[in-house]
């Protein structure tokens, strides 16, 4: 029943994008019969994969987190809690899809960079800052302060950062969010703040410490970025633009009929491998010197490993086969009319909106968020309202995009005032919310728009006469940014009301 469940869920939040997608596949955008099958078939595989990988994360990521985060803050022992956690957040961003997917994109653009150079110093940066947000919750450090203070070293950073790695650098805090590492992340915040909660008597203390450390360890890829671009600075990304429209170009032509998601198969699947591999060790090795659940325990674990890897396996598979190219399609077709009158421009910004309300209510990581949310919370704080609020945040950053793209203007006008407000609300709202807010900026940026709207981005600033390379990183930050502010509306909201 309860994958039934999941199978609902996953269909409300899927088939709305399908709909507005089809809705302009036929009338203003026009694609091929040839593409709308294909993106049929994807949505198909993203269903299905969405709904087995929930399960799977349900039985077997989020128990391992919590009990690996609880078992090592019962030891007293802050060197090994904060060592472990270093070695967690590290492994599960090198894994992480997501990132490489990033890597992968810069590498694109600018030859000069070394992809795994850069890798290890977004890793390290997320192990960091995973490290940095477990010591926050033992010794219970303010967030809004250590958020406040992060987001001034990292805009430090960014400003002596080289103009063309600013935006990959915001992105990349983004990417890290994907939707193995969130789980995993979350969980082990929960089991720590658990824990110290037992200690202190409180279990509101509980409450508030259990979100917020994936909005922590965010912040680390971006800082370690714009320190990579500042110690190995390279020729300007847009020295080789051409690279990433040739890239995008040439994906469309060798992805020809629904073969495709045989075609792609194989390297998803090495590609989930990767990232499963060491969560799977480092859940074995816990389980031999740490937590030593009984056999039966161990079993549900490894059936919900399983099950994640098949669900992540049918998910990116439609996401990539389906979903991406007619996402760069659409992008393509909208931004040709955009660039020929005001008001196609205004039509794609509003369409633009539209995909942002709808694409990430099918991120596999917002449900996996919003559940223990709802789950922490006791039922106070709703999923429904916590969608609701953040398809308004993200709708609102991927209209900003799309005007940025249309206009060109900088990053920085909507970045500096919009985390700027999002840290001068850290305190006035409720500090559950707060952590709450963080954390949604990180898992609203996840694979469905690193794929589908990044996609629709790149396809949209080539076609307008844009720069891709420039206009189209940033999208995700802006993605990751706007729901810090939603939801910390919706705690004031919420505090008002209490009143």
């Amino acid at each position: 029943m309860n994958i039934l469940l999941k199978l609902k869920e996953t269909l409300l939040s899927v088939l709305p994008i399908m709909a507005v997608v089809l809705l302009l596949g036929v009338t203003i955008a026009p694609l091929t019969w040839e593409l709308i099958l294909r993106f049929l078939l994807g949505g198909i595989l993203v269903i299905l994969g969405l709904t087995v990988f929930l399960q799977g994360i349900d039985i077997g990521v989020i128990p391992i987190g919590e009990r690996s985060g609880a078992a090592l803050a019962a030891k007293r022992n802050l060197v090994l809690l904060l060592t472990v956690a270093f070695v967690i957040g590290f492994i599960v961003t090198v894994a992480e899809p997501d990132v490489q997917v990033l890597a992968n994109q810069i590498k694109g653009i600018s030859p000069g960079v070394n992809k795994w150079g850069l890798i290890l110093m977004i890793a390290a940066g997320v192990g960091l800052f995973v490290s940095l947000g477990i010591l926050r919750i033992v010794l219970s450090i303010p967030l809004n302060i250590l958020l406040l203070v992060s987001y001034v070293i990292v805009f430090v950073l960014a400003y002596f950062c080289p103009v063309d790695f600013q935006g990959v650098a915001f992105d990349s805090g983004g990417a890290t969010t994907g939707p193995m590492t969130v789980p995993f992340i979350m969980a082990l915040g929960v089991g720590v703040a658990a824990v110290r909660a037992k200690t202190n008597a409180a279990s509101a203390v509980s409450n508030e410490d259990s979100f917020g450390l994936t909005g922590i360890a965010s912040i680390g890829p971006i800082a370690a970025v714009c320190l990579y671009g500042i110690l190995f600075a390279h020729p300007s990304l847009q020295t080789d633009v051409s690279n990433l429209i040739d890239a995008v170009d040439g994906k469309e032509v060798a992805a020809q009929g629904p073969a495709i998601f045989i075609h792609l198969l194989p390297e998803i699947t090495r590609e989930v491998v990767t990232a499963l591999l060491p969560l799977a060790i480092m859940a074995a090795t816990f389980q031999i010197t740490l937590i030593k659940m009984p056999p039966v325990q161990v079993l549900r674990m490894v059936r919900g490993f399983v099950l994640s890897f098949i669900g992540l396996v049918i998910f990116l598979t439609g996401a990539n086969g389906g979903f991406m190219p007619a996402g760069e399609r659409l992008g393509e077709v909208l931004g040709a009319l955009a660039a020929s009158s005001s008001l196609w421009s205004a039509l794609l910004v509003i369409i633009a909106c539209a995909f942002g309300a709808v694409v990430v209510i099918a991120e596999p990581a917002v449900w996996v968020l919003t559940d223990q949310v709802e789950s922490v919370s006791g039922g106070t704080i709703k999923r429904r309202v916590m969608l609701i609020a953040l398809s308004a945040g993200v709708a609102t950053s991927i209209g900003l995009s799309m005007l940025r793209v249309l206009t060109g203007f900088s990053l920085w006008y909507v970045l500096i005032p919009g985390y700027a407000l999002s840290l001068l609300l850290a305190f006035f709202c409720p500090k559950l919310f707060t952590g709450i807010a963080f954390d949604s900026g990180g898992v609203a940026s996840g694979t469905m728009t690193s794929t589908f709207i990044l996609s629709f981005t790149i396809g949209a600033s080539a076609a307008s006469g844009g720069n891709p390379a420039v206009d189209a990183f940033g999208v995700i930050a802006l993605v990751a940014m706007t729901p810090l502010i939603a939801i910390q509306l919706l705690g004031l909201v919420y505090k008002e009301r209490s009143k």
